[in-house]
């Protein structure tokens, strides 16, 4: 799971619609990739729909009322809150939290360990899977 982020102070399509446009520049490709949402207007809307099927990215969604489906995604959050805020209910200024967001998700996603991934980091998952993909292809 490697995290991609957009910031706003707002809650509107064009905040949710940012965030795959920004993996898709950063990532360049994100065919296959599977974005976890609740059932917030602004994610069953057309125009989200829309950018995740132009960048081809499976929508999920969690079931009403049910946590255990989204489980990954609420920890995921859950770890992001108390790590950025440290106790704090709000951040000073906007660009501060977008300063604590990108260090917090590139920490994540380059230097975190995971379990579940063999204690490597999302990105050293991502690049050995990478390799050992195209390594079969050769070979066949």
């Amino acid at each position: 799971m490697v995290g991609h982020w957009a910031i706003a102070d707002h809650m509107l399509t064009g905040l949710v619609t940012d965030a795959p446009a920004a993996a898709e520049h950063t990532r360049g490709n994100l065919a296959g990739a599977v974005i976890h949402t609740d059932h917030g207007t602004q994610y069953t809307g057309r125009a989200f729909a829309d950018a995740c099927r132009q960048a081809g990215v499976h929508q999920s969604m969690s079931a009403i009322g049910s946590s255990a489906d989204n489980a990954l995604a609420e920890s995921f959050n859950a770890t992001f809150k108390r790590e950025t805020l440290q106790g704090r209910r709000t951040c000073p200024s906007e660009r501060e939290a977008r300063l604590d967001a990108f260090g917090w998700l590139n920490r994540y996603n380059t230097r975190r360990r995971h379990s579940r991934l063999g204690q490597r980091s999302p990105i050293a998952y991502e690049t050995a899977l990478a390799t050992t993909a195209t390594t079969l292809a050769q070979a066949a």
